[in-house]
């Protein structure tokens, strides 16, 4: 069971400010929709028992960034989000056993530090690269395997790769055609 196979596709979308203050330098504010969670597709855990996870949360999200421009070619940025759970679904199978719909609620606020990378690619369209972590648990819980009687606690947080398509409607494209 390693890192890399808890992932889950979602969506990543919204609008932002951009209020450039010096020279390349800028802050942005974004009002976005995230989809975040965890699936793991099968397989065994403890003894080979079947097991199957998916957890699916929706958040209204307002990060704040402050980027460095280069050049007009990349953009890098640090800041933080504060997100509001809006939805969530959480699913354990353990092959035979009923699906367990779990009862520990998460918490409904999600402060995040972020990482951003912003690359043209043609004219106002950008591709975005960011990194999103959790700064507190969005959940501390304790899970139990059916078949075993085994528990392990958990901390949960939320730890997310986006890769966006950006287009700025209002960007100056003196430099834009390098």
């Amino acid at each position: 069971n390693g890192f890399w196979q808890f992932y889950r596709f979602g969506a990543n979308v919204g609008a932002a400010v951009i209020v450039p203050f010096k020279n390349h330098w800028d802050v942005t504010m974004e009002v976005t929709y995230t989809q975040k969670g965890a699936f793991w597709g099968g397989g065994v855990q403890d003894d080979n028992y079947p097991w199957r996870y998916e957890l699916r949360l929706d958040y209204a999200e307002v990060p704040i960034l402050v980027h460095y421009n280069d050049k007009d070619i990349i953009t890098a940025g640090l800041g933080f989000s504060w997100g509001r759970l809006v939805n969530s679904k959480e699913i354990e199978d353990y092959g035979n056993q009923p699906s367990y719909q779990d009862s520990v609620p998460f918490n409904v606020n999600d402060f995040s530090i972020m990482g951003d990378l912003i690359f043209r690619l043609y004219k106002r369209m950008h591709m975005n690269i960011r990194v999103t972590h959790s700064l507190v648990p969005i959940r501390e819980r304790r899970f139990e395997n059916p078949y075993t009687g085994s528990t392990w606690d958990n901390k949960q947080y939320n730890f997310l790769f986006s890769f966006r398509l950006i287009y700025i409607f209002n960007e100056r494209l003196e430099n834009a055609n390098r």
